[in-house]
């Protein structure tokens, strides 16, 4: 079956629909949901039912564009004050760590191509380059799966692994493709590399921190009436941002996640609507990238390569990456043993492995597809062995805790002009025992209970409202601090707190 504009959207509608129904039986059973997409698009394959997708540039291009979304999204989700603390380890595993992995990963590669097939000779830079490809952790795959299983470490090691994931697909971008230079020109620069390196580092972070202030101020001063199209907006700002850098020759993967850093902890208007539609299109665009990828792979040709890529999978797993880590974590004395065990652990690899994979198909090197193949076998090993086992780990270090999610019943906002906090509360007994009306209740000034959920129905209520346990109230307020001591009086263990204020 060969895709065509007319059973495109047909195809497309399908495989959208049962990646979402089996990704929901994998979350039960504990499979990270992205394997599944990438399971998905092999079975509908050229070795599946047969759908004819052999155009690495295409996956490529899908590649980017998500990529791009899905960094800037998780930009934007992570708040700045939590990443404040952790930024000097963060920064050091996205780049020397990267760096470090790629020599190492590199060097077993070129021993065992040697040892194992000596009539090949295997060149050095080719080593390399395989090596650069597999270097990063996947941005798309510790976002999702650390936030969709909710995971609350210890010693901020999420914003950490978030950190790295989402900064150090730069720098094995750039090893990657300065690798392809290498092997097709037989020439190795130092000087021209390091100003290689240098430059796209500060052009991508100076631009993603410019075009990012840029872009809070276009949002909060255009004036559209139709407010959906402020989404539409930032997207193609989004864009923008990704290829005027490139075309600055700065990194593109960098400038995008800078500037989600900048939007998300600014104020800007109609924000939340605009982080709810990132979400939804970074989880479309996840999907479509694990199928496309999953589609251009050849289940039959892994087999072939299977048993290098588990030496090599395991090597990267139990050795280079835990090595990489614990050199790149030595200075930070502060850090315990076990977090250090842990963020050894947790190097996934995902889909910026295989787009990176595309490269060389592309430009034609020798022996590409052997790469391609490799390092797709190895997102699956690492999918299966680390993905599967996130949560399990961390019980076993004890770096993980267990919190109550309080489920929202109100679901309001204020305009970002109002710097003001929501509050939700659940009455219980001992709020009653000196009266069971609203006036009863020793609420701080400047702060109004607006709402009131009993069963399946909400009332404005007054000061004479009579109150019973299981009573949901929603609360505003402009003194955060008053009130969690009101809280605590009252004994008042769960509620949840929204901020409308500028972070």
């Amino acid at each position: 079956m060969f895709i065509t504009t007319q059973n495109i959207l047909l195809i497309g509608s399908v495989l959208l629909f049962i990646s979402i129904v089996i990704s929901k039986t994998g979350i039960r059973l504990g499979i990270p949901v992205l394997l599944l997409f990438l399971l998905v698009g092999m079975g509908f394959g050229q070795d599946g039912i047969g759908i004819q997708f052999s155009n690495p540039a295409t996956a490529q291009f899908i590649g980017v564009i998500s990529l791009s979304i899905i960094l800037f999204s998780g930009g934007m989700d992570t708040k700045i004050e939590e990443i404040k603390p952790i930024i000097g380890p963060g920064i050091t595993l996205a780049t020397l760590g990267v760096l470090l992995t790629t020599f190492l990963t590199g060097s077993f590669v070129y021993f065992i191509s040697h040892w194992t097939f000596p009539a090949t000779k295997a060149t050095w830079a080719g080593c390399l380059l395989l090596a650069a490809v597999m270097s990063s952790t996947d941005s798309a795959s510790v976002f999702n799966i650390l936030r969709s299983k909710d995971l609350q470490l210890k010693h901020r090691l999420r914003p950490l692994l978030e950190l790295e994931s989402g900064s150090n697909d730069p720098m094995a971008y750039m090893l990657t493709i300065l690798f392809i230079q290498i092997i097709q020109s037989g020439e190795m620069h130092f000087g021209q590399i390091l100003l290689s390196f240098v430059r796209q580092f500060c052009i991508g972070a100076l631009a993603g921190y410019l075009l990012g202030r840029f872009t809070v101020y276009i949002l909060n001063h255009i004036q559209i009436p139709n407010s959906s199209l402020y989404q539409i907006i930032l997207l193609t700002l989004v864009f923008f941002i990704f290829s005027f850098t490139e075309a600055l020759k700065g990194n593109g993967y960098l400038a995008v996640y800078i500037a989600g850093l900048i939007v998300g902890n600014r104020r800007i208007v109609y924000k939340k609507n605009i982080a709810n539609f990132f979400d939804a299109t970074a989880w479309l665009f996840q999907i479509i990238m694990f199928l496309s990828l999953g589609l251009l792979v050849n289940p039959k040709e892994l087999f072939h390569i299977s048993w290098i890529g588990l030496l090599i999978g395991f090597f990267m797993i139990l050795i280079a990456r835990p090595v990489s880590v614990l050199i790149c974590l030595a200075p930070f004395r502060k850090m315990t043993f076990k977090s250090r065990l842990y963020v050894c652990w947790i190097g996934l690899r995902g889909a910026v492995p295989i787009i990176f994979a595309t490269y060389p198909l592309i430009a034609g090197i020798q022996g590409a597809y052997q790469i391609f193949n490799i390092v797709f076998f190895i997102t699956l090993l690492s999918l299966v062995f680390q993905g599967a086992t996130v949560s399990f780990v961390a019980r076993k270090l004890k770096l993980s805790f267990k919190t109550r999610k309080l489920v929202r019943e109100f679901d309001m906002d204020l305009p970002e002009e109002i710097k003001s906090i929501f509050s939700e509360i659940t009455v219980n007994t001992d709020m009653l025992t000196a009266g069971d009306h609203l006036i009863d209740i020793p609420l701080p000034e400047n702060t109004l209970i607006v709402l009131v959920k009993r069963f399946n129905r909400y009332f404005v209520p007054n000061g004479h409202s009579q109150l019973f346990p299981n009573d949901k109230l929603l609360i505003i307020s402009d003194n955060e601090t008053e009130l969690r001591k009101v809280y605590e009086l009252l004994g008042i263990e769960e509620f949840s707190i929204s901020k409308n204020t500028e972070p």
